[in-house]
């Protein structure tokens, strides 16, 4: 294999002789590991049932260790992304060299409605950052191209005149080495600016800054501001991503409680990584150097989840020397909702099953550790510990704790159920799980204080079910965290690969 040349591998497929089978049976680890957990607390329980319930003991204690461990890290990250909310970035920056920055704005859309692609744009134009180093660039879909030459024309029509660089592009349909989605379009769109802009004003790739949006994407005011002064203090900013905290408030007020608990749940996740930097990758929409993209090739076209691959595609190009910022501010987005409860549900799923569609990334990252001798062994070694840990908690500790903690009493027999043990074992994990539960009072009151305020058309008692609905938690963390994340890691056990789905976008 060339050097390097596994950069752009999607599946096992794409390779030959041991590779593939090397690549394939990393694939398979994931969803392998996971069955094998549920089946050997299956054995244990009806084997050795004291074993099992001692394991589940430990467990609990591991997850309540866990949890308060996780709600320090959330409280420190509201407490910081006010402070940055706070912040007058604009003074910071004007104690700098900022004027050679430039803003690359990437928005691939496919077929949004036309209120979600104008209010995105507006919160750009809303910002204090100069427009004539910016570059906006609008990609639409030509499988969409009906859909897409309206909305676009709309927004000609509306926004030409705010910006200096505004640019439209249509990214055709059935490219050689594609699939359909978001990383094909925002390919196309960063190559149409090089050459139709970039180069012909011979801007230093290392001057620009790309920001790739989901189309739903509202910015904050200051985002470009603290943006470039996160780019221009970094040790190495070419060799940097940065990335924001994804808050789902645009129609937050909208949407069923389901949706509300999930959506928050993954921002609250985010939030507890930008207290982790070291374990900060990319998600949704990032930041980075154009330099870097353009010595990447850009975002891998053939594959899924290429928001967090490009982290992964820069860490194994730079030889390891690759990390991700966290800017700890926010931009807002969509929650998922559909015109019914029962679409929400289903497209809430299939969202989550395509984040958790991440673990595609696993076999890419471990493949490539075996081919990069650079990176130290140290790196490598981390890493791969926090992938199968985070892919195995994903699928697996939810219905370890709320489903299969009774196991030993069910299948342990008479002898294993005239014991103390059996006698306490229900009363000792649900006291544990009773303090486990205790942080959802700290997500009740994060989750309250992100809310944007409550439209007129609804009461206080809409107030209200927004702190209620964290006793879903236990239904969620099953239904929408542990199921979905079981079923992507089979499908890749099984070579059943998924293409990409795009999520429904729906404001009421």
């Amino acid at each position: 294999m060339e050097k390097k040349s596994y950069l752009k591998i999607a599946f096992s497929p794409d390779l030959e002789g041991k590779d593939r089978v090397i690549y394939r049976l990393l694939e398979i680890f994931p969803g392998f590991f996971a069955w094998a957990t549920f089946s050997g607390v299956f054995a244990a329980s009806y084997f050795y049932p004291v074993g099992a319930a001692f394991f589940i003991i430990i467990f609990d204690v591991y997850w309540l260790v866990k949890t308060v461990f996780l709600s320090f890290h959330l409280r420190a990250n509201y407490k910081r992304m006010r402070l940055n909310i706070g912040t007058d970035w604009q003074e910071k920056l004007s104690r700098t060299r900022w004027e050679h920055l430039w803003h690359l704005v990437i928005l691939p859309m496919s077929k949004e409605p036309e209120e979600i692609v104008f209010s995105t744009i507006a919160s750009i134009e809303k910002n204090i950052w100069p427009k004539d180093r910016m570059i906006l660039v609008l990609s639409y879909e030509e499988r969409y191209m009906e859909h897409g030459e309206k909305v676009v024309e709309t927004m000609k029509n509306k926004f030409t005149g705010s910006f200096d660089n505004f640019f439209i592009t249509m990214h055709p349909k059935n490219l050689e080495g594609e699939i359909s989605g978001k990383g094909g379009n925002e390919t196309w769109a960063a190559k149409i600016a090089k050459k139709n802009f970039i180069d012909q004003k011979s801007i230093p790739y290392e001057n620009i800054i790309v920001s790739s949006f989901d189309i739903d994407t509202q910015i904050y005011p200051q985002y470009f501001e603290i943006l470039a002064w996160n780019f221009l203090t970094a040790n190495r900013p070419v060799k940097t991503s940065y990335q924001p905290v994804p808050v789902y408030n645009n129609n937050i007020w909208d949407v069923p409680a389901l949706s509300r608990v999930v959506a928050t749940s993954g921002t609250f996740w985010q939030m507890m990584q930008q207290e982790r930097p070291e374990r900060l990758t990319t998600f949704s929409s990032h930041s980075m150097s154009f330099k870097a993209l353009v010595d990447l090739d850009f975002w891998q076209t053939n594959m899924v989840s290429e928001d967090s691959r490009i982290f992964w595609n820069s860490l194994l190009y730079y030889d390891g020397d690759y990390e991700s910022i966290p800017l700890s501010y926010p931009v807002s987005m969509d929650a998922n909702l559909a015109p019914t409860f029962f679409g929400t549900v289903k497209n809430v799923y299939r969202q989550q099953r395509r984040w958790a569609w991440g673990v595609e990334n696993f076999p890419y990252v471990v493949f490539g550790f075996t081919k990069n001798k650079k990176i130290k062994l140290r790196t490598k070694f981390y890493y791969i510990f926090n992938m199968i840990e985070g892919y195995w908690s994903w699928s697996t500790n939810a219905l370890m704790i709320f489903a299969l903690g009774w196991l030993p009493i069910f299948l342990g027999g008479r002898e294993f159920n005239s014991l103390v043990l059996a006698y306490n074992l229900p009363t000792i994990t649900r006291t544990i799980m009773t303090f486990a539960m205790i942080g959802l009072i700290t997500s009740a009151i994060i989750s309250m204080k992100l809310l944007p305020p409550r439209p007129p058309h609804y009461g206080k008692l809409r107030t209200a079910t927004m702190a209620l609905q964290w006793l879903l938690v236990p239904f969620t963390i099953i239904f929408f965290g542990s199921f979905p994340a079981l079923e992507a890691q089979t499908r890749l056990m099984l070579g059943k690969y998924l293409g990409f789905w795009i999520t429904p976008k729906h404001r009421k």
